[in-house]
């Protein structure tokens, strides 16, 4: 009897040990805007969601194993705020997964996440891939086919520790589970220090019997009063091809407000305009975000995106835009993040 209590009593403090050395978070962003967009004579007054941020809910937790060893995972859905809606079949489609991490070799990730060539993308424009300033719809244009533009699922990935001195990035391949446009394979490497930043990132997706393929190269240079942006990035499926730059500019003001410009230019070939309606494309965005706290900000946004032979691309939220013309936008909104 002495022995079963006290064995219990042992059970109970390792229990307790280990509940202490893990954590979990709760985390969100809700973001709405009031938004006017125009495109083809026509004009729509909506609130929209994820003008500055995608609105989000998550929560992430870690387990110290000991030697530097961690277990970690991370759930996060998509919120569309505007109505309280999520994405039903894709409850936790912004990131699902499971890893371990070490200090001295890195992490091994699976499950779903954003991908990353994305990654790229995403961290050399000022407004990142949100609201009318998205610059995926430049980028994807001829990937419809492919399920791994932004996110994938299936993800065995493998990320390098944080002590290299700078050298960042990984690699990571989608499992396609026999469903056309998911299996793929990935990579990204970069080099931080001081206000440098130099990424490149590739991404290959079999689909529809072909591949479909991005190429991206980002730079940053942070020279004390602003920020300066860029990309160069192409993809291919096919014979069709698409070359795209950017370029951006972030200018800090009081506490963390700042000014934000960014233009991107994407040349078709004539393959992609015969066989996926891909023309030319440019994308002039301007915006300012006044931040109130560390976690709250208002912006305001302006944005437009004007399209050459057969593209009809437009910004988020605004009326369908016939090929040739322009859509163009302009939205005041308030973010919170916690």
């Amino acid at each position: 009897m002495k022995k079963s209590i006290l064995l219990g009593a042992v059970l109970a403090s390792l229990a307790g040990a280990a509940a202490a050395q893990s954590s979990v978070t709760a985390f969100g962003v809700l973001d709405l805007a009031m938004r006017q967009a125009k495109s083809s004579g026509k004009t729509i007054n909506l609130l929209a969601a994820d003008g500055n941020a995608s609105s989000r809910l998550g929560f992430r937790g870690t387990e110290d194993l000991g030697d530097g060893l961690k277990a970690n995972f991370w759930i996060e859905a998509a919120l569309s705020a505007d109505t309280g809606t999520v994405d039903s079949s894709r409850f936790w489609g912004r990131r699902a997964t499971v890893s371990l991490s070490s200090t001295q070799w890195g992490e091994v990730r699976l499950g779903r996440h954003k991908t990353a060539a994305r990654l790229v993308i995403d961290g050399f424009t000022p407004f990142e891939t949100a609201g009318i300033a998205d610059i995926s719809k430049v980028y994807s244009l001829l990937g419809s086919a492919a399920d791994t533009i932004n996110r994938a699922d299936n993800q065995v990935a493998y990320s390098l520790p944080d002590n290299l001195g700078g050298i960042y990035g990984g690699a990571e391949v989608g499992a396609g589970e026999n469903t056309d446009g998911k299996k793929y394979k990935a990579a990204r490497l970069g080099y931080k220090n001081g206000g440098l930043n130099v990424t490149a990132g590739l991404a290959d997706t079999d689909a529809k019997g072909s591949n479909y393929k991005l190429n991206v190269v980002g730079a940053s240079y942070n020279f004390g009063p602003a920020t300066v942006q860029a990309t160069v990035g192409n993809t291919k499926f096919n014979a069709a091809k698409q070359s795209i730059y950017t370029v951006g500019l972030i200018v800090p003001v009081v506490g963390d407000s700042s000014f934000r410009a960014h233009y991107a230019n994407s040349n078709a070939n004539t393959a992609a305009e015969a066989i996926a309606g891909v023309g030319d494309i440019k994308l002039l965005t301007l915006g300012y975000v006044h931040a109130v706290s560390k976690r709250t900000a208002l912006y305001m946004t302006i944005s437009e995106i004007k399209n050459t032979g057969k593209s009809a691309v437009a910004v988020a939220g605004s009326p369908a835009v016939t090929a040739g013309n322009k859509s163009s936008a302009w939205d005041v909104g308030l973010r919170h993040s916690f």
